[in-house]
């Protein structure tokens, strides 16, 4: 740390939990996922990179294997990166060479604000998609894809309902089944994500959203979070027979029209994967890119496994 007198690394058991969530609270880059209970309960470890008193944070997000430290990007954590008042692509600079040597792979996404230099070792872009809810509600529907619109329609003739604020499990359920098909999540990210509900949801800032189908079965699911004046669409779960009902689309429009004008942004949280993408686009949601980081500086004998 000695190059970089400003920024200090410190590790979770030394850092002030008041001050890093004011600063949190404070930036204009704040997000949900960098608050120190999230971190606590969806990452193995974590500790900060901090300049000043508490200015600007940089949670480097950990985990061991081979006797070897990485950085990595945890469960239901879609981005993280520097945040605070001053995230100008220097601060940024600063920030990434001040990470301690000690971490030899890092695989991290950063957020918008954080503008790489041209040049930065690793640096990538990822896709997300948002859509500002400022506007009314008929704009909106004006805008969906015509496809989009038809499956809205369909879900209404087959009688399907939209039922908010029934258990997160029932939305977790169908969500694990879901990804132990190409994401291997473990039991205990998703007991975690059910703490951080909860946690929320005694403060408003949580609630399930689903559309049943009109024998009762649970065809489209969903778990959104707030912070930030941003609606995070953090967990999804659906049901295959939804796919013929329109039900998916009949979930994301009901969500709009509770939400159209607020100060708020609906965060689909991605996504790379095309098929994701023109899902969400569909709905007008624009794309939105930030950066990541893979820097390989493992073993000769082991960094072709991480290629």
């Amino acid at each position: 740390m000695e190059k970089y007198p400003g920024i200090e690394f410190i590790s979770r058991k030394d850092i002030d939990t008041k001050k890093w969530d004011a600063c949190i609270d404070n930036a204009p880059n704040g997000l949900i996922y960098a608050y120190s209970y999230y971190l606590d309960a969806m990452s193995t470890h974590w500790s900060g990179l901090i300049s000043g008193d508490y200015d600007n944070v940089m949670p480097l997000t950990w985990n061991k294997k081979w006797g070897i430290h990485y950085l990595y990007q945890p469960f239901l954590c879609a981005q993280l990166g520097v945040f605070g008042k001053n995230t100008n692509p220097e601060m940024l600079r600063r920030f990434i060479l001040a990470i301690p040597p000690q971490f030899r792979y890092i695989d991290i996404y950063l957020n918008p604000f954080n503008i790489c230099d041209e040049g930065t070792r690793g640096y990538y872009l990822r896709s997300n998609y948002v859509l500002s809810l400022t506007g009314e509600y008929e704009h909106f529907f004006s805008t969906y894809r015509e496809n989009t619109r038809r499956n809205i329609k369909k879900s209404e003739q087959v009688n399907c309902y939209l039922k908010k604020d029934f258990s997160a499990d029932a939305v977790i359920a169908i969500a694990k089944e879901q990804m132990n098909r190409t994401l291997k999540a473990k039991a205990e990210d998703y007991d975690n994500l059910k703490k951080i509900y909860h946690h929320l949801h005694r403060q408003n800032q949580a609630i399930t959203y689903g559309i049943f189908s009109a024998s009762n079965r649970l065809l489209a699911s969903a778990i959104f979070f707030f912070s930030h004046q941003r609606a995070y669409y953090i967990l999804a779960g659906n049901h295959p027979d939804g796919r013929t009902t329109g039900a998916s689309h009949a979930l994301i429009d009901a969500f709009i029209k509770d939400h159209a004008g607020k100060n708020l942004i609906l965060d689909f949280e991605g996504s790379d994967i095309r098929s994701l993408a023109f899902f969400y686009s569909s709905f007008g949601a624009m794309e939105e890119k930030y950066p990541a980081l893979r820097i390989n500086n493992l073993p000769f004998y082991i960094k072709w496994l991480k290629k």
